[in-house]
């Protein structure tokens, strides 16, 4: 079968952009994971949880029947058919609700208190479990699209490449500046507030673009880091 062929290439463009697309979830909850750990282990749970996300994507491509298998429905809830791709949504929205929860409440409650934010502080195995098993979660319905837009494996493959480079690029950079700013972490939690709420919505056959979320939060960011400079603004000046 010829590989290097112009749909094969379209299919790799607009699967890669996806793939980068739906990463920006992972590398906000892999930001706020990272954060709960020593200073001198967050790059390596981060590039760790990156690097495994690889494996995960790859392992769910090839397993395309199982996945396939995955959308038949296993039983009904208010009229409305559940599969076992619907639980996987509802269960992971639910555990992002909680996480997201639970951290906004902790930021909000004991960031000034030091001794409260050491007893929290989360094993590196730990993190590691938890980003492995919320990326099932965000890939799951990225992997389904895939295998709807291409039949040919090494493209497929070769978009979660080509994402997952992209992620290891940028995600240093990102998870960096969320820990130098407190009021950008809580933007990031409610962003995935908002992915949780998104995925058990999903998970109940109720569709709300993503689009919507990513807009949301670009303009939410915007703002915000435009009160940042406007903060450091009179700083500088007086200076």
């Amino acid at each position: 079968m010829e590989l290097l062929t112009a749909e094969n290439a379209i299919a790799l463009a607009t699967l890669a952009s996806l793939e980068i697309v739906l990463g920006i979830d992972n590398i906000v909850f892999i930001a706020i994971l990272a954060g709960k750990l020593p200073p001198e282990r967050r790059d390596a749970a981060r590039r760790l949880g990156i690097g495994l996300s690889v494996v995960t994507r790859i392992a769910l491509l090839l397993g395309i029947g199982w996945i396939v298998h995955l959308t038949e429905p296993l039983f009904s809830v208010w009229g409305h058919e559940i599969s076992g791709k619907d639980l996987v949504m509802i269960f992971g929205g639910l555990f992002l609700l909680g996480k997201a929860t639970y951290e906004i409440h902790h930021r909000v409650t004991h960031e000034s208190d030091p001794a409260a934010v050491a007893k929290t502080n989360a094993s590196f195995a730990g993190v590691i479990t938890q980003i492995v098993l919320i990326d099932v979660v965000f890939s799951l319905d990225s992997v389904i699209t895939a295998v709807g837009m291409s039949d040919v494996m090494p493209v497929m493959v070769a978009a979660v490449l080509v994402a997952v480079a992209v992620m290891l690029a940028f995600s240093g950079p990102i998870v960096r500046f969320i820990e130098r700013h407190p009021a950008i972490k809580i933007l990031a939690l409610s962003f995935l507030l908002m992915i949780g709420g998104l995925l058990v919505a999903e998970g109940f056959h109720y569709k709300i673009p993503k689009g919507y979320i990513y807009f949301a939060m670009a303009f939410s960011l915007f703002v915000e880091v435009l009160q940042l400079r406007s903060e450091k603004g009179p700083k500088t000046a007086h200076s």
